[in-house]
């Protein structure tokens, strides 16, 4: 079954990917079919989240899937949150640095400075859609706890992946082998969620 990915991240692409390709879905970017971003002006990851699958839908007619997804910091009260992918200020020092991702993450670090509790954990909701119309979307959600380290480590993933440790495995998710964080992580979790929901309706 062919779905829209209300989504133009390429990290994002080939974790769903590898995670729906076995269920026998096929994910097109939405940028593949002249779909153009949603506005994400919400506060919270399930209405940014409803927003861009609903936009993908109504675009394309085609059932979409949409992922909003960031990291949460206790002692920063939850942020980056829903500013995870512009995290960084525009006018900081950080928009020297040429890869948003390297911004974001110099920019956690700086704002952690001091602090001795780096609690932190990565949140995902996914929301898939039947139509533009559709009155009840399958919703899904995973948390995935950690802590924030200040030095990366670690050549896979992408976001703050290499700064965000697992204490039960002694690695950064960015240290992970790639199969292994399709298993292990947030965005594994409200998949499974959400495959698991999708078995118990029947899709158009």
């Amino acid at each position: 079954m062919k779905l829209v990915l209300a989504s133009g991240n390429s990290g994002k692409l080939r974790e769903l990917d590898a995670l729906l390709a076995p269920l026998g879905f096929t994910l097109l970017p939405q940028n593949t079919l002249g779909v153009p971003e949603a506005d994400e002006p919400h506060p919270t990851f399930v209405e940014n989240a409803l927003t861009k699958a609903r936009h993908a839908a109504r675009q394309t007619g085609l059932p979409s899937l949409a992922d909003d997804s960031g990291l949460c910091v206790a002692a920063l009260h939850g942020a980056p949150g829903v500013h995870s992918a512009r995290y960084a200020p525009e006018n900081s020092i950080e928009h020297r640095i040429e890869h948003r991702d390297q911004r974001n993450n110099h920019h956690l670090i700086a704002n952690l400075h001091g602090i001795h509790d780096r609690t932190a954990w990565y949140y995902c909701v996914l929301v898939l859609m039947r139509h533009a119309h559709d009155p009840q979307p399958l919703i899904a959600e995973g948390v995935w706890h950690g802590e924030i380290i200040d030095i990366p480590r670690g050549q896979h993933g992408f976001g703050y992946d290499a700064h965000f440790f697992l204490p039960a495995q002694g690695k950064t998710a960015a240290e992970l082998d790639p199969v292994e964080k399709n298993r292990l992580s947030h965005r594994a979790m409200a998949l499974h969620q959400l495959v698991a929901r999708l078995q118990e309706q029947s899709m158009p």
